[in-house]
């Protein structure tokens, strides 16, 4: 069968040497491989990258040379032209002519996606003035009569976007402030529709590619939180073991003891949080992300068992006994249903009130394992380290794991600042409702007891930390 659709846009990303074109590429095909330097002349050759969906290609985009001789080059199109009709052919043949040219090899590169039909990205940096040469530039531009709008990328810390704008109109339909690094991803979208408005033959290709990376980006929301309620189920069950062929009756080789498990349980915890830290960046194509910690490390002071991390990332006294309250009822339901409810309520009142008591006595400290060694049985003894004690672990562990997700999420990929995963002063997950709280705080209890969450349970805690994600979300942009 024929395939009628209309084949995937391609966009040629053009414009003067080093005002961030390679940026816009790697922003705008979520590529951090992109190669972005600040000496001119990084882009030598044209480079072509797919933006890719569920194996589909939804567009193309082309990082090119910048403009070397634009005035020579207007010169020649301008004598070789007889009237506005040729003009695109004139450029073709241009490039047909200079393609061995080495005096023009870098605007062959940048037109030749432009004679074969890619739409045009122009890109100039609003913290440099306009200039006449900048004019040659976009007259060459619209000598192609391809589709084209301008980005406005300022790279330094003054501000001419003003007079870009005015000079830009002239030449472009579309004129947009765009920022490679910090834009959000709704400006992304909404170029692919400027785009779509621009070239009817694109309209419904581009609609449906912006479709696509929204629920790309739904979908990734919803993957990460099942990655961080995997996490916090391991983490909060994990257990260090020995098996013991002498007895450890000495105090002093108790210790020792002790200490070797519990470095190998600190060790276990902290890497198996740096695995869901690169789980979720190559979830959203994160594959060089640079931290300010050593060797995937936080910060000394924000160790994972640091004191400062507990502070941070642990939740109030209040919150425990509120979420504490709930998964303590529910399990003293369970002495009602015995009693064929002749308690009248009672095991769950009682049971709430201890569940709630316990949350509330070690909400302000973060209680770690104890070693623990078993009987002795056919000469053998088991010592075992962890798991968890308290809960309060796995409020850290999934505030870290929250805060890491949202930098990634907005982190666009021409950023190349290292990522800095500094805590807040307050904490987010008092925005909870009780009956959500309720569903973390029955799930890290259950797991620290070491008893597997069903199916149901671990897809209701995914769930429930999706909507703690949402309000992170809202808590950071309203400045939390």
């Amino acid at each position: 069968m024929t395939d009628h659709r209309t084949p995937a846009p391609t966009f040629a990303v053009v414009g003067h040497p080093n005002k961030g074109k390679s940026s816009i590429v790697a922003t705008l095909s979520q590529n951090d491989s992109i190669a972005i330097a600040l000496e001119p002349g990084t882009t030598r050759h044209s480079q072509a990258y797919d933006l890719t969906v569920d194996g589909d290609v939804l567009y193309t985009l082309v990082d090119t040379p910048g403009f070397q001789r634009p005035r020579q080059l207007l010169a020649w199109l301008e004598a070789h032209s007889l009237s506005a009709s040729d003009r695109a052919e004139t450029v073709a043949a241009f490039v047909n002519q200079h393609r061995d040219d080495p005096r023009f090899h870098d605007e062959c590169e940048l037109l030749t996606p432009l004679v074969e039909g890619a739409g045009i990205i122009y890109v100039v940096d609003g913290s440099v003035p306009y200039s006449a040469e900048n004019e040659s530039e976009m007259e060459i531009l619209r000598w192609t009569g391809r589709p084209s709008l301008a980005l406005i990328n300022s790279i330094g810390a003054d501000d001419y976007s003003e007079h870009w704008q005015s000079a830009l109109g002239q030449f472009f339909q579309v004129v947009r402030k765009f920022d490679a690094v910090r834009a959000p991803f709704n400006q992304h979208l909404s170029l692919l529709k400027a785009f779509g408005q621009l070239e009817p033959a694109w309209e419904q290709v581009l609609d449906s590619a912006v479709l696509h990376l929204s629920g790309q980006r739904a979908q990734r929301k919803s993957q990460t939180a099942r990655l961080i309620a995997t996490a916090l189920e391991e983490m909060m069950a994990w257990q260090e073991k020995r098996t013991l062929t002498a007895p450890q009756s000495e105090a002093h080789a108790r210790d020792t003891l002790a200490e070797q498990l519990r470095q190998r349980w600190y060790q276990h915890q902290r890497k198996r949080e740096q695995s869901l830290r690169l789980a979720i960046e190559a979830l959203y194509q994160h594959h060089r992300v640079q931290r300010q910690e050593a060797e995937l490390r936080w910060h000394s002071e924000h160790d994972l068992f640091s004191e400062g991390s507990r502070q941070a990332w642990g939740v109030s006294r209040t919150y425990l006994t509120t979420a504490g309250f709930g998964a303590g009822a529910i399990g003293g339901a369970g002495l009602d249903a015995i009693t064929l409810g002749s308690s009248l309520g009672t095991g769950a009142l009682v049971g709430g009130l201890i569940g709630a008591a316990g949350s509330y006595f070690y909400g302000d400290r973060l209680t770690l394992p104890v070693l623990k060694i078993g009987a002795l049985r056919h000469g053998l003894q088991t010592a075992s380290f962890g798991p968890v004690q308290d809960s309060q672990f796995g409020y850290v562990v999934l505030g870290r794991a929250v805060d890491h997700w949202w930098h990634i999420a907005h982190r666009n990929h021409a950023g190349r600042d290292p990522l800095d995963l500094e805590p807040s002063d307050s904490h987010w997950l008092d925005q909870l409702d009780s009956p959500h709280r309720q569903v973390i705080h029955r799930a890290l209890t259950r797991c620290r007891k070491q008893r597997a969450l069903s199916s149901e349970q671990r897809q209701q805690l995914a769930e429930t930390l999706e909507l703690a994600m949402d309000l992170y979300h809202q808590w950071r942009t309203a400045g939390g």
